[in-house]
């Protein structure tokens, strides 16, 4: 069921404050994971309160679910529910579990429940049965793994019955796929009795977030190798560690986006560093070529504008897809036409995001062009003086992503607003404390 639409309206065009974010979903999701394999060996700090992670750790953790006065886990007080005592028992799971709009907790659940005792029925909401899973469900079936089909071929629900006697140590993989695939194998690979030879076929899409994974098993204990396109992690044991989740930079890059699009901006953006984990930390490489600067000091990043002819014409997110349709609406917002490659995967996410920019970037007279893989902004039409209502598709990025229109557009109302609950739940009340008025409507 949709959420009321707001009205955002932007009286001073000058912003500037503290932003605490909440912990990147990224790296909670994986570190919850690691965290119910390991047997509680592996703690975590600094959950996210996204609504994805809250989901995913409500399955993974039921008895450690407090509740908020919505009804929902409250991922901030986890931490200390985290250890040992409390770690997961499959067999106090219900049989059927739904993960909803959660599509990472889709993937990484899918190898986990291949690993743990009986049977399960894992499914979620309409859009994540429209999502396809059979390359996972491949891959995991050739390792040996009991799993069927519920519904359609290759897309959820699926039926999974463990723990499964491993045939093979070695599956090849695309790389030109949702990374989530690979880590959801990697993820497993440490509990495979044989352990996991992963071959790459092709580019690899994404990298930065199997980089992610593999840099959050060592700091579990785990060893592995990766040696050109072949990833390779005997079995062996979780040590016992602490992984401390970063704030998250998906979450930043609108914040960066609002810079843009301001007259002037300073921001502070506590507990962000240079050497993030996270790939969407090159938010900051791609934001300076739009004047903002990002400087790296008293446990955050302060950000500034600074007025810059903007003049870099490809954009490339292979390596960072969630930060596209950020930049995108902000190039189409200045009226600059840029080219943008690397959005293979944007079709099968929330929503067919490719899709949804062309028809919400036509309301402000902007074209989207698609030749070949590759997508050219036509801004010649660009229209601003205008009321403008933004639809979502059940996307939290859609949301934010144009949320900073605001700046530039007389009117603007955004559709079905606590979409933005599964990645940034606080994103409007962090809004209105740098002066961005909220309506309900």
């Amino acid at each position: 069921m949709s959420s009321p639409g707001i009205k955002i309206s932007v009286a001073k065009k000058k912003i500037s404050g503290t932003i605490h974010l909440t912990g990147s979903k990224s790296e909670s999701n994986r570190a919850l994971v690691m965290q119910a394999m390991s047997n509680g060996a592996v703690q975590v700090k600094n959950v996210s309160e996204a609504a994805d992670t809250v989901t995913l750790l409500g399955i993974l953790q039921p008895d450690a679910e407090q509740k908020t006065g919505t009804g929902k886990p409250d991922s901030r007080r986890v931490e200390s529910e985290m250890n040992a005592q409390n770690s997961p028992l499959i067999a106090h799971s219900p049989k059927l579990i739904d993960i909803g709009p959660a599509g990472t907790a889709m993937r990484f659940l899918t190898a986990y429940y291949t690993l743990q005792d009986g049977e399960v029925i894992l499914t979620g909401s309409a859009r994540m049965k429209q999502r396809p899973i059979g390359i996972l469900v491949d891959a995991l079936r050739e390792l040996g793994a009991e799993i069927e089909y519920a519904e359609i071929d290759s897309y959820p629900p699926l039926k999974i019955q463990g723990p499964f006697n491993q045939k093979s140590d070695q599956v090849s993989i695309q790389g030109n796929i949702s990374s989530q695939y690979i880590s959801s194998l990697l993820l497993a690979a440490p509990l495979l009795e044989k352990g996991l030879k992963l071959i790459i076929e092709g580019d690899l899409t994404s990298k930065p977030y199997v980089e992610m994974t593999l840099a959050m098993l060592s700091q579990g204990g785990i060893k592995y190798t990766w040696d050109e396109n072949i990833i390779r992690i005997p079995n062996q044991p979780f040590a016992k560690s602490v992984i401390s989740v970063e704030p998250d930079w998906s979450a930043a890059s609108y914040w960066y986006a609002i810079a843009a699009l301001a007259e002037e901006a300073e921001l502070f953006l506590p507990g962000l560093n240079a050497y993030s984990l996270q790939g969407d930390s090159k938010i900051t490489e791609i934001m300076a070529n739009f004047g903002i600067t990002s400087q790296f000091k008293d446990g955050g990043v302060f950000i500034k504008k600074e007025h810059k002819k903007l003049e870099r014409k490809i954009f490339d997110f292979k390596e960072c897809p969630d930060l596209a349709q950020t930049v995108i609406v902000v190039c189409a917002a200045l009226g600059h036409d840029a080219t943008f490659t690397g959005l293979e995967t944007l079709k099968i996410k929330e929503t067919d995001r490719i899709n949804a920019l062309q028809v919400e970037l036509a309301k402000i007279g902007v074209k989207l062009i698609e030749k070949n893989q590759t997508y050219k902004l036509e801004c010649s039409g660009k229209e601003l003086n205008k009321a403008v209502s933004i639809s979502t598709y059940d996307d939290h990025r859609m949301a934010m992503a144009f949320a900073p229109l605001a700046l530039v557009l007389n009117e603007m109302k955004i559709e079905d607003h606590l979409v933005v609950e599964k990645s940034y739940p606080h994103f409007w009340k962090d809004l209105e404390s740098v002066g961005f008025e909220i309506e309900k409507v």
